[in-house]
């Protein structure tokens, strides 16, 4: 059980990275230094960008809740 939510915290891990370097740079810090900041948004966001988010969102629930039952499995294994 610890081994598949370890692999399973691992994927996450990485899906998360992936879909947050995915995010188009909201203006203001580091985004802004590389002509991140140059753009303008027309309009709002895009489906594309909100369903992006979403999915962001719950990849990252999803990551957190492994960490958690990791942590009390291993409380109990131990």
């Amino acid at each position: 059980m610890v081994l598949g939510f370890s692999i399973a915290l691992i994927v996450f891990s990485l899906l998360l990275m992936l879909l947050v370097l995915m995010h188009k740079g909201k203006g203001g810090g580091l985004s802004d230094m590389f002509g991140g900041g140059m753009q303008s948004s027309v309009g709002g966001s895009s489906v594309a960008e909100r369903n992006l988010d979403r999915i962001t969102v719950v990849v990252g629930l999803l990551w957190f809740a492994c960490i958690v039952v990791l942590g009390i499995t291993m409380k109990v294994n131990n």
